[in-house]
Order: structure tokens, then C-alpha cells, then sequence
């Protein structure tokens, strides 16, 4: 085989253990070099909540928060998480952080397939931990990353604002 490198093959099968804390769980998994933190959490975790859309940090399905960020886990390799503290929509569902969020998106019906939901929610929380009442244009903007083709976004933008609102006067989502 003129021109062909087998050691190209050879380093593609190799694996790197990463250690990670997702939802609050120390966890180690062996992933590829290539292999994404979306893939990783989807394949090896089973934590498919966290969904993999356009694979180009575009459509925000794949939202997590790294460290208390909201990040596109399609654009990070599973190595570059080594260390990290990740949350899942999975692990800021079932501490209650977002109860509220949920609630609200069910009771404005913000949400329709369901898709884009995750993300969406992992945005808005990582939004509401940075600005305690953000307007409606500070909303939208927030959201400029996240694709949703259902709703039209109004009952999304409404559903953050109401929380925003009640968790600035120290209650739940209106």
C-alpha cells in the first residue's frame, strides 16, 4: 500500500481516560482523542438528555454547563473536559435548580417536540445565575444561540421572564 501510514489506523483506535464530575458524580470514562463531550456524555453516560443536533455549536441542543457556563458540547473534545464540573439537563433537573423553569415552560406551553427543551433550559438557568432580572431583549439574546422550529420563541422569552420575575421576589415562577 504505496502512500499509506497503518499507524494513522493504529493512533485512532487508542483511548484517554478523562475524569469528570457530571450531575455531582465523579465519573472516568475512556473516550478517543476525537471523541466529543456530547458523544461521551450521550454514549458512554447514557445521559441522553443532552441532545446532539447540527454538530456545529449552532443549534444549542447540545447545551451544558461546563464549570457553570453554558457550552456547546458538540465543540468540546471529551479530553478538553478532563477535570471539569458538567451539568447535565438530567442533574439540573433532578436537584430542582430548574423546577421552576420546567414548570413554567409547561404551564406557557414553550415547548413542543421537545428537542431544543434541554437546552433551552440549561441556557435559561445559566442566564438567571448571571442576571438576576434580565429584560426581554436580554432574553432573546441569551437564546440567539438555541434553534427551536416549533414554537416561535414569544412563550419561550415569556416562560424565562415569568421565573425571572418570581425569582427575584423569592418565589417560584409566577
Amino acid at each position: 500500500m504505496s502512500g499509506f501510514d497503518q499507524t494513522l489506523l493504529d493512533e485512532a483506535d487508542e483511548t484517554v481516560r478523562v475524569r469528570l464530575i457530571v450531575n455531582g458524580r465523579k465519573v472516568t470514562c475512556e473516550v478517543a482523542p476525537r471523541d466529543t463531550l456530547v458523544d461521551c456524555l450521550r454514549d458512554k453516560l447514557e445521559l441522553t438528555g443532552t441532545h446532539a443536533g447540527c454538530e456545529m455549536g449552532a443549534c444549542g441542543a447540545c447545551l451544558v454547563q461546563i464549570d457553570g457556563r453554558a457550552v456547546h458540547s458538540c465543540l468540546v473534545f471529551a479530553v478538553q473536559a478532563d477535570g471539569a464540573t458538567i451539568d447535565t439537563i438530567e442533574g439540573l433537573s433532578e436537584s430542582g435548580v430548574i423546577a421552576d423553569l420546567q414548570a413554567e415552560f409547561h404551564r406557557r406551553n414553550a415547548l413542543q417536540c421537545g428537542f431544543c427543551t434541554p437546552g433551552m433550559l440549561v441556557n435559561a438557568q445559566e442566564l438567571l445565575s448571571r442576571v438576576t432580572q434580565p429584560n426581554r431583549e436580554e432574553i432573546r439574546d441569551a437564546l440567539s444561540g438555541n434553534y427551536c422550529r416549533c414554537t416561535g420563541y414569544e412563550t419561550i422569552v415569556d416562560a424565562i421572564d415569568a421565573v425571572a420575575k418570581a425569582r427575584s421576589k423569592g418565589g417560584g415562577a409566577a
